[in-house]
């Protein structure tokens, strides 16, 4: 596509870059837009994924019908089909009428599902379908129902990743990945960097009343050399802040510095959850690195006593819980309760070495036994998830990006912990 509707595209949409990657997904986005075929724009948080379903819609013989965009990712799992499909009167506690669902509100346009990857297996199922068929059935109801959409899914999931974990179908996977869409992150764009910070500075001197703010070189410098981890997300709140906080209307490096959060290290601990991927984790007192500890040890623990009753069994025939009667409690899982006092002290964890094993299991003697009477993995996890919540003023969303969960999980575990 020539490079005069690429930039005709950017005005249009806002989008600011001539980075080639950035320029490549919006070739695609605008050649695939006339076509009816299922797209999935993947790319990490904060790339602005959100505008090209809508160049997509914009340029299809949708785009007088319906354009819906759905997070998928904060919808309770509990209601998230009678909100995709609708349901019947009746069909739960609470159904007092018969409601359409976003399927049938945006037939005949285009349905954006963002963080697709969040979507329940459940769920998943009855979306294949609809790929498949364009039918789906409301909730509650036996009556086969035919919609006629565009759909185009968005994630920062790895779908393939999620697949062989068992949380994604790969059948769903092939018919929403017809036509791929990467953005690429902000690191990867250096040249458009420096220009999406003057656009940001421009709009927020307009927007506050004020002069924008300039960068020196060395500021530049720095700018470049930042890998953005939040991308052009992260970018416009960092120039907002430094617009609206600075009084110096020239930024030096050492004020850009005061605005760049330190970069994590490889020696970080991994986040509560089992949270997988890149992110990083910010412990903001000693208290949090021991919940972590804890957690931590919890788990090598667990594989441990896994690996010695695949010892014993190889030797013995069985495994240790059946036969050896000694080692069951001698590798007892470890439970951590929070101590709920003033002080908050940490409990002393002591090894314990335990009496009456045969000579024949000398060879795993030097296990031990962590005994901890104080702290519970539960009260770690609500401690943990309501420190997130005050971090970020009962902000649900930016809590669960910082638990790296999803904010339906993070509703699940407000609700069962009573933090509402």
């Amino acid at each position: 596509m020539v490079r005069t509707e690429i930039q005709n595209v950017k005005l249009r949409f806002g989008i600011i870059g001539n980075a080639a990657g950035l320029n490549r997904a919006i070739d695609i986005a605008m050649q695939v837009a006339p076509t009816d075929l299922s797209v999935l724009i993947t790319g990490e948080s904060g790339v602005g994924k959100e505008t090209f379903p809508q160049i997509v819609h914009q340029f299809s013989r949708r785009k007088h019908g319906q354009y819906i965009a759905v997070n998928c990712g904060a919808i309770p799992e509990g209601t998230i089909d009678s909100e995709l499909f609708g349901h019947e009167k009746g069909a739960f506690t609470g159904a007092i009428g018969d409601r359409n669902g976003y399927f049938a509100e945006a037939n005949g346009g285009t349905i954006f599902l963002d963080e697709v990857g969040e979507l329940p297996l459940s769920t998943q199922a009855r979306l294949l379908r609809v790929l498949e068929s364009g039918e789906y059935i409301k909730v509650g109801s036996s009556k086969v129902q035919k919609t006629d959409v565009r759909i185009v899914a968005a994630t920062n999931v790895n779908l393939v990743e999620a697949i062989s974990e068992g949380r994604f179908r790969e059948d769903l996977y092939y018919r929403l990945n017809t036509v791929p869409i990467q953005i690429p992150p902000l690191r990867d764009r250096a040249d458009d960097i420096v220009l999406l910070f003057r656009k940001f500075a421009s709009d927020f001197a307009e927007k506050y009343r004020m002069p924008a703010i300039q960068l020196s070189e060395e500021a530049k410098s720095l700018l470049l050399a930042y890998p953005w981890p939040g991308n052009v997300r992260q970018l416009k709140n960092i120039t907002e802040q430094i617009s609206i906080i600075e009084t110096n209307r020239d930024v030096t490096a050492s004020i850009l510095q005061n605005y760049l959060p330190s970069q994590p290290t490889d020696s970080r601990l991994p986040m509560l959850f089992g949270a997988k991927g890149n992110g990083s984790k910010t412990f903001e007192s000693e208290r949090e690195i021991l919940y972590q500890v804890l957690f931590d040890m919890r788990r090598d623990v667990t594989e441990l006593k896994k690996l010695v009753n695949t010892l014993m069994a190889d030797r013995g025939g069985t495994n240790m819980p059946s036969s050896h009667p000694t080692a069951v409690s001698y590798y007892q899982e470890p439970s951590y309760n929070l101590v709920a006092s003033p002080a908050a002290s940490p409990t002393i964890i002591s090894p314990v070495k335990h009496a009456g094993v045969s000579k024949e299991d000398d060879d795993i003697q030097d296990t031990e036994e962590y005994i901890e009477e104080t702290l519970s993995l539960d009260e770690v996890e609500k401690e943990m998830i309501r420190k997130a919540l005050e971090r970020h003023h009962g902000k649900r969303k930016n809590a669960a990006k910082d638990l790296k969960i999803s904010e339906r999980t993070l509703y699940r575990k407000i609700k069962e912990y009573g933090l509402e």
